[in-house]
């Protein structure tokens, strides 16, 4: 039986725990930090074996050295043309990674970093097929562009869009809220989206994460994955026209969506 749990870590930031219970053993994705880690597994009495790496900032990585001393025989998964050296077993996108009886295909999506992979399987975990995709989309919202361009992070968003519908989105970060104080305010007629901030805000005041989000839900509510829907092409015009910025292809009006947010 699989079982996945989400380890909080730093301010905002969740490691993703898949576990093997009639085996015990663990798979880690995104170990930032060792200590929170180290004690999940040892509450749950679990043994790790395996850790995936999505991308190489810091607190996606920093704890994997403390945790391989632990168990030295884990194996590191993660990109191969990356600047973090620390992985064991190097992947490319269109790779497969079988941890117990789970198929990973490998994704490229880069964008946040160009390194970046994701990490998709139509094995259920939780009741739905998972994608785990570190920083590249975010529950309505998507990753900073800090390496890549807005034409690859399109490209990157439009292999996630064409996921089954059911995909659970494990992303690495509590960054729902603030995300739809920005939508909201791109979209401020936009029902759905307010209904949804609702519901948000009663699960973090229940204490309850808003993350793993549905794929079918984020092609709806998420305006990074809503490029070509009218009413964000038209939020984009006006933004951009205000700011200056072209509007003249699909990479543009995600670019100036994008541009919004972070200058929000």
């Amino acid at each position: 039986m699989l079982t996945i749990s989400a380890i909080p870590a730093f301010n905002d930031n969740y490691i993703w725990c898949i576990a093997d219970t009639d085996t015990g053993k663990a798979l880690i994705v995104d170990p930032g930090q060792a200590k929170p880690v180290q004690d999940h597994l040892a509450e749950q009495g679990l043994k790790l074996d395996t850790i995936l790496v999505t991308h190489h900032h810091p607190d996606h990585v920093g704890g994997i050295k403390t945790l391989v001393q632990d168990n030295p025989d884990c194996r590191v998964t993660g990109p191969a043309e990356s600047p973090f050296k620390g992985s064991t077993n190097l992947v490319h996108p269109g790779d497969e990674v079988i941890w117990r009886d789970i198929t990973f295909q490998v994704m490229g999506v880069p964008g946040h970093t160009l390194d970046h992979i994701a990490y998709f399987t139509d094995v259920e975990i939780g009741g739905r097929p998972a994608l785990f995709c570190g920083d590249t989309l975010f529950v309505i919202g998507c990753g900073r562009l800090f390496e890549g361009t807005p034409a690859q992070m399109l490209e990157s968003l439009k292999s996630i869009r064409e996921l089954p519908g059911e995909t659970a989105i494990y992303c690495a970060h509590e960054y729902t809220l603030s995300n739809l104080r920005f939508a909201r305010s791109l979209l401020p007629d936009d029902s759905k989206l307010e209904a949804f901030e609702r519901h948000c805000k009663d699960k973090r005041q229940a204490g309850e994460p808003t993350v793993p989000s549905v794929l079918e839900e984020e092609k709806q509510l998420n305006p990074f994955l809503r490029w070509d829907d009218p009413m964000v092409v038209s939020a984009a015009k006006r933004y951009a026209a205000e700011h200056g910025l072209p509007v003249d292809s699909d990479s543009a009006i995600f670019a100036a969506i994008r541009h919004g947010k972070d200058n929000y």
